[in-house]
C-alpha cells in the first residue's frame, strides 16, 4: 500500500502544529501502533524535543499577536518539517521515491501554514484573545485526531485533510480584507516605534 495518503495528511498537520506531529508519529511507532513510522522519529531524544516545542507552541498559540509572530518564525520550519517526515515515511515504506513524498509533504504543509498563519491574522483584528484559544485548541485536537485516524484508515484521513486544505484556502480568500487590516495595523504599530526611537535620539531623552 502506498504511503502517501499518510505522507498528505502529515503534511497538511505539519502545517498547523509540526511539533505535534513529530510526537505524535514518535508515540505510535514506540507502542508499536504502526510500523510505518521510522526509528529516527522514534529516538527518546527526537520526542523529548518535539515535546518542549509543543508545549511552547500550545502557550504562544494561544496569546494574541503572539501567535502571528509564532507563525510568522515557523513559515520555513513547518514546510520543511513536512517535507522530511514524508521523506522519512517514504524510505520507511518504500513504496514512494523520497523526493516524491518530501515534495507532496513540504508543498502541502506550505498550504495550511498559510491557511493557519492567514486565519490568525484575521482573528487578531478582534482585540478578544478568546478566539485565539478556541481556535488553538481546535487546530490541536483537529492535528491530533486526524493523524490517529491515518494511523488507521489513511485513505479517508488524506481525503478529510484535503477537504479541509481547500475549505481553508476558501476561507482565507473570504477574510483576506480582515488580513489586509492586521498587516497594516501591525506595520503602522512599527512605523509608530521607529518614530519614537527617532524622537528620543533627537531629544535624548530616556526610552519609556
Amino acid at each position: 500500500m502506498s504511503v502517501l495518503p499518510l505522507v498528505f495528511t502529515s503534511g497538511w498537520a505539519s502545517g498547523i502544529n509540526a511539533y505535534a506531529v513529530v510526537l505524535l508519529l514518535g508515540i505510535f511507532g514506540r507502542t508499536g501502533l504502526t510500523d510505518d513510522v521510522p526509528a529516527s522519529l522514534q529516538r527518546t531524544d527526537v520526542l523529548a524535543v518535539a515535546a518542549v516545542l509543543f508545549l511552547c507552541e500550545a502557550i504562544a498559540d494561544k496569546v494574541p499577536y503572539m501567535d502571528s509572530i509564532w507563525d510568522t518564525v515557523h513559515t520555513v520550519i513547518r514546510p520543511v518539517s513536512g517535507a522530511v517526515i514524508g521523506a522519512l515515511l517514504a524510505g520507511q515504506s518504500g513504496s514512494l521515491s523520497d523526493i516524491t513524498a518530501a515534495a507532496v509533504g513540504g508543498s502541502t504543509a506550505l498550504a495550511s501554514h498559510f491557511v493557519k498563519a492567514g486565519t490568525r491574522m484575521a482573528i487578531n483584528t478582534s482585540p478578544e484573545p478568546f478566539t485565539n484559544v478556541g481556535m488553538s485548541i481546535a487546530e490541536d485536537l483537529g492535528v491530533a485526531g486526524l493523524v490517529t485516524f491515518a494511523m488507521f484508515n489513511p485513505e479517508a484521513a488524506a481525503i478529510i485533510a484535503a477537504v479541509l486544505l481547500a475549505a481553508g484556502l476558501a476561507i482565507l480568500v473570504f477574510l483576506w480584507s480582515r488580513i489586509r487590516r492586521f498587516l497594516r495595523r501591525r506595520a503602522q504599530r512599527r512605523e509608530e516605534k521607529r518614530l519614537a526611537a527617532g524622537a528620543r535620539e533627537t531629544t535624548g531623552a530616556p526610552p519609556h
